[in-house]
């Protein structure tokens, strides 16, 4: 039986859907609706960092409420917010708060990336990570991820943004692999590298072979709990401890 999955995702970003999809075992299908993003131009263009004011606009009424709705109206049995920053300038409670909007309105389970890797982290008994964000995230974006995650009772041990070219299309896997090789401490029992438009799920399987520890990205958390949430067995087999966990 066929499993459809909605995602909520930046009006130019192509990230969030296609690594879902990649990962997507057999029988399941991603469906995306754009969301406009102020930080984003045509392209795909972002400046180096994105300022913080169009992040907490993305999941303000009235544009992803109504999103949410037109994307519930298709024969789909959960929606994924492709969006990391949002929660982290949220907190947890922020966050929550627009997931709960964003169900009452869908009709069916919202499911967002960080509160996902939370209850992922949780079901593999992880409580030490190590936070990786991408080049795009400034500093205070940074230290607002590390401090979503210590409210969730996570301890942080390292969190900063990773040194490589600021924009989605010139991330090379070999680079960010190695990258996160080098800079992972031994005190972390895992990895979370989050931004849903940070083309990171081919490195997870390479990354957790060469450090022994589970590494989740955004996007492997997001379709980990959506799976979850639309009570889905099938599972991924190739990206990452995460999906053997119930």
């Amino acid at each position: 039986m066929r499993t459809r999955l909605g995602v909520l995702i930046p009006h130019a970003d192509v990230g969030p859907e296609s690594e879902l999809q990649a990962m997507a075992p057999e029988g399941v299908r991603v469906y995306a609706t754009r969301v406009p993003f102020g930080a984003m131009a045509a392209g795909g263009a972002m400046d180096p960092t994105i300022p913080l004011a169009p992040v907490q606009a993305f999941v303000e009424p009235p544009a992803i409420d109504d999103a949410t709705a037109l994307l519930a109206a298709a024969p789909i049995s959960a929606i994924g917010i492709g969006f990391t920053s949002s929660s982290y300038v949220g907190g947890p409670d922020g966050e929550r708060k627009v997931v709960d909007r964003l169900t009452e309105r869908a009709g069916m389970p919202v499911v967002a990336p960080c509160a996902a890797a939370v209850a992922g982290f949780g079901a593999l008994g992880i409580n030490r990570i190590a936070l990786f964000n991408p080049p795009w995230f400034d500093t205070e974006l940074d230290q607002l991820g590390a401090d979503y995650f210590a409210a969730q009772g996570l301890n942080v041990v390292i969190h900063t943004t990773c040194e490589l070219p600021s924009n989605q299309r010139s991330i090379n896997p070999s680079e960010l692999f190695a990258w996160i090789l080098t800079h992972t401490p031994a005190a972390a029992d895992a990895v979370f590298i989050g931004g849903n438009g940070f083309r990171a799920v081919g490195v997870i399987a390479a990354l957790e072979e060469d450090l022994g520890r589970p590494v989740i990205t955004a996007n492997s958390a997001l379709l980990w709990g959506l799976l979850q949430a639309a009570h889905s067995a099938t599972r991924p087999t190739t990206y990452g401890r995460l999906f053997s966990a119930r």
